[in-house]
């Protein structure tokens, strides 16, 4: 097997990805965006054997940023997954030959290891990883997260439409009913409109820390990235925008990021609206998947609800989850249980990876 690290400046990621299925997500400009907002560095993994490969991108930070309370210099690394669903990459060649697959991930453990790596967390991508977790089975590195939602754009209009709840329906005629729209718009024009209504979403729900980080100039550099593969789309009514949403589409598949909806029309639902015009203008287009994805955390949320009347289908949502040095990891728990005023198994045994990261809510 061949096997290289693969930073930012070369080319050959980019050389790498027209040859392989891949996403938004996974392309180097949004590591690099994303490397900038989480303050790590962007790298890739490419472990071949002549026409298989498997691709493993990830950012990697350090640990001296935890907070716990030790006069030890923490000189651990790890590495996180960017927002959203990077995953790993898989050629044609691999996807159909198992055992490659297992050699390649025990190849990119021994890597990650001697690059002096704790422990590693990939959000695979619900479509593009579907059938990981069967390549995998024996291994035990994959946990479900729960389920996303999607919507296959090749059904007919009738069938789509008849797909959705029967309340969701009703909610989506009212709208219109009332005198809501929906179009997609200039991202420049309304950038700042939608900024608001996001951030007024994320504190209206109480929204984890994270999500307070994307602001009007990460989603500006986002456009600069994506270019006209980001599109935005508002429902107004009054002149006045009630809901908005940016979609990116790429490859086929169209992806709903981010989006939120004014407290003062959330009484109306804009935001059904909202997703039964980008669907069908999605299907008009030509692509293949609307992906509406899943809770937060992959948990039955009431987002997850609201995503799940629009359509039947479903995608597991999968983490890769690995701890390359396990006593350094027990360390890092201890020391953060210890912090916390926590007892340490009560954090090992989270469900929050790495355990290490654990913060109370």
């Amino acid at each position: 097997m061949n096997i290289q690290v693969i930073d930012l400046e070369s080319n050959y990621w980019r050389e790498i990805l027209q040859n392989i299925k891949h996403d938004f997500y996974q392309i180097p400009e949004y590591f690099a965006l994303e490397a900038m907002r989480n303050k790590a560095v962007a790298e890739a993994i490419l472990i071949s054997e002549n026409d298989k490969i498997l691709f493993a991108p990830y950012l990697l930070r350090n640990c001296d940023d935890l907070g716990v309370e030790t006069s030890i210099p923490i000189e651990s690394i790890d590495i996180v997954s960017p927002y959203g669903y990077p995953g790993i990459l898989l050629s044609d060649a691999a996807k159909i030959t198992p055992d490659f697959v297992e050699a390649a991930i025990k190849k990119l453990n021994v890597v990650l290891k001697d690059k002096g790596v704790c422990s590693a967390f990939f959000r695979l991508h619900p479509i593009i990883n579907h059938n990981l977790n069967e390549v995998l089975y024996n291994q035990k590195i994959l946990t479900f997260n729960g389920k996303t939602v999607y919507i296959n754009l090749h059904l007919s209009e009738e069938q789509i439409w008849n797909q959705t709840k029967r309340d969701r329906r009703k909610k989506i005629n009212y709208c219109m009913q009332v005198g809501l729209t929906a179009r997609m718009v200039n991202f420049d024009e309304y950038l700042d409109k939608f900024t608001a209504i996001y951030q007024e979403t994320m504190q209206r729900v109480a929204a984890a820390e994270i999500y307070y980080s994307f602001n009007a100039q990460y989603f500006k550099k986002m456009k600069d990235v994506l270019k006209e593969k980001l599109h935005l789309c508002i429902v107004e009514i009054d002149n006045q925008v009630a809901s908005a949403g940016l979609y990116t589409e790429y490859s086929g598949i169209v992806q709903s990021v981010f989006r939120g909806t004014s407290s003062k029309f959330i009484t109306l639902s804009p935001g059904s609206l909202e997703i039964n015009y980008v669907r069908f203008w999605a299907k008009n287009r030509s692509n293949h998947i609307f992906h509406l994805g899943g809770g937060l955390g992959g948990a039955t949320t009431n987002l997850y609800n609201f995503k799940a009347s629009f359509s039947k289908l479903r995608h597991n949502f999968l983490t890769m989850r690995l701890i390359l040095d396990e006593e350094k990891y027990l360390e890092l728990v201890n020391l953060q249980a210890k912090t916390l005023n926590l007892d340490f198994k009560t954090i090992l045994n989270s469900q929050f990876f790495p355990a290490y990261r654990y913060q109370e809510t």
